[in-house]
C-alpha cells in the first residue's frame, strides 16, 4: 500500500483524466511508475558509478587476461 501526495494541479489532471476514460487514478499512478521506474533506476546508477568509479579494462587488457591467442 502507498499513499501519494500530489500537487493541486497534479490531482485536478489525474481527477479529469480518470473520469475521461473510466478508468482509476490508481491505475494511472501505477502506470506512470511502471513506465518510468527503469529510467530512474538507470539514471541513479549511472550517477553512483560516476562518483564512484570501479576498475575499467580496456580491450588490450581484456584479451590479455583471457589469453586469446594460445
Amino acid at each position: 500500500m502507498l499513499a501519494v501526495r500530489l500537487p493541486d494541479d497534479i490531482e485536478k489532471r489525474l481527477n479529469a483524466l480518470a473520469q475521461k476514460t473510466g478508468r482509476t487514478k490508481t491505475y494511472y499512478v501505477r502506470e506512470a511508475v511502471v513506465d518510468h521506474i527503469d529510467d530512474l533506476e538507470e539514471t541513479y546508477l549511472a550517477i553512483e558509478r560516476l562518483e564512484k568509479p570501479a576498475k575499467r579494462w580496456s580491450l588490450e587488457d581484456l584479451e590479455q587476461e583471457i589469453d586469446l591467442e594460445n
